[in-house]
């Protein structure tokens, strides 16, 4: 699964690395694609098993927190541009040095608040109460102990890449497991896409001038929605056995994403906000798996893409 997330980062490295900026620090927010630690530490009791192998036992020889049997995207991007791992922001001690970044996000985490679902009796759902704008209120509290001054601030975060999301995977996900249709989950996107690009403005707003949101994943091609939503229909299936329905609602959510990012830029035109496409990068591996390894061309096998579902991507 390490592949899946290298693979993923030099994709999106081409679309940051146009930049040509030398970045001092990455600052991370979003959900178990991205977290190095702040579940596990936070208790991870919806999903205890994260704190023991086989997690990080090929790349950490033990278990960090992380989503994954190595690392993740957000690794291979503090590695690209020579910067340490991303301490999680919950972990962080007293007088510890975090001038090259934080890591904000938690696994399992919402764009939404999470009293939206527990007013829609599903709160029981969710793995975390740490949704987006948690997250963005610890890098708020933090902000002062990285820089002190306005000027000092706006110096340090011009050399800084903040990463919003991926994010809202799991609105998406924790309504479909109530039983929720596609028709039913297209209502939520517009509040969706509205927590997520306001998350974007108020980091911008505190200072943030390079900022990544990626889209979502072509969820139609992932076990659990291709046994929530299976069908007897053929033409329900792409030719590489994905729903098509599905996958035609992550589109809709993405081109919504990138429309109202496009409304950010022409409010902020200092800012560079680059939406990276999730959802085309991992399409290439169900369009020609065996291009990128064995290991993905096993991918859809229904055990795996349950793993990379469960544990790389959305939760």
């Amino acid at each position: 699964m390490k592949f899946f997330h290298l693979v993923f980062a030099l994709c999106l490295l081409r679309s940051v690395s146009t930049s040509h900026l030398k970045y001092h620090a990455i600052f991370n927010f979003g959900d178990s694609l991205s977290d190095t630690g702040n579940f596990l530490v936070s208790g991870a009791l919806a999903f205890p098993v994260i704190g023991k192998l086989p997690y990080g036992e090929t790349f950490f020889r033990h278990a960090t927190g992380r989503c994954s049997d190595g690392r993740l995207v957000i690794d291979f991007m503090a590695e690209a541009f020579r910067l340490p791992y991303l301490p999680p922001y919950l972990a962080l001690k007293e007088g510890q040095n975090f001038k090259h970044g934080v890591n904000f996000a938690v696994a399992g985490a919402t764009a939404l608040r999470s009293v939206i679902f527990y007013k829609q009796k599903i709160g029981s759902r969710l793995w975390t109460n740490d949704s987006l704008s948690v997250q963005i209120d610890w890098f708020k509290k933090l902000k002062s102990s990285i820089c002190s001054t306005r000027k000092d601030c706006e110096t340090y975060f011009k050399k800084s890449l903040f990463f919003v999301g991926e994010i809202g995977g799991n609105d998406y996900n924790y309504r479909a497991f109530v039983g929720e249709s596609i028709n039913q989950l297209r209502a939520s996107v517009p509040l969706v896409v509205k927590a997520i690009t306001n998350a974007t403005r108020l980091l911008i707003e505190e200072g943030a001038v390079e900022l990544v949101v990626p889209g979502n994943f072509p969820i139609g091609c992932s076990a659990v929605y291709l046994t929530l939503f299976q069908s007897l229909n053929e033409m329900d299936y792409d030719r590489n056995g994905c729903l098509k329905a599905p996958n035609a609602f992550a589109r809709y959510h993405n081109t919504m994403l990138k429309a109202e990012l496009h409304k950010l830029r022409q409010k902020y035109p200092h800012a560079n906000i680059i939406y990276a496409d999730y959802y085309g990068a991992a399409m290439r591996f169900y369009h020609a798996p065996g291009h990128y390894g064995q290991l993905i061309a096993t991918l859809n096998s229904t055990s795996l893409i349950k793993s990379l579902f469960f544990t790389h991507a959305e939760a």
